[in-house]
């Protein structure tokens, strides 16, 4: 997993608008604040469904890069990419049997497997997804 720095402007009356500057053409936007994240990782796993993989800049970088928009009132967000990768590999995790049973129920309500269910759940915590 990587992070990349993201720019977050909002003007009055309008939503918050979020750029990459490591990542020409990667933009996402939302209307509330607890959106904003979220909003941003999809934004980074769509550009990347086209684009060969980038580093991205150290924090310094960025914030030399956008100064003057930090001046204004914008600021950074760390955003989190998750490479799409569709290799599984099987790994051995202990839970707890309440939990257990809990994550097949909802696994199933869902009509996921065990293993789809944790992912999927992992993915929304990074991001911050509800």
């Amino acid at each position: 997993m990587q992070y990349f720095y993201a720019i977050v402007h909002k003007d009055e009356d309008s939503a918050f608008g979020v750029s990459f500057p490591d990542l020409p053409g990667c933009f996402s936007a939302a209307a509330r604040i607890e959106d904003v994240l979220p909003n941003a990782a999809e934004a980074l796993s769509l550009w990347f469904e086209d684009e060969a993989a980038v580093k991205p800049s150290r924090l310094d970088q960025v914030q030399a890069a956008v100064a003057e928009d930090l001046a204004d009132g914008a600021f950074l967000i760390a955003v989190p990419h998750i490479r799409n990768d569709v290799r599984a590999t099987r790994v051995n995790v202990s839970l707890e049997r309440g939990m257990l049973d809990a994550i097949d129920k909802a696994a199933r309500e869902r009509h996921l497997t065990r293993s789809a269910f944790i992912a999927q759940a992992a993915r929304n915590e990074i991001e911050r997804r509800p």
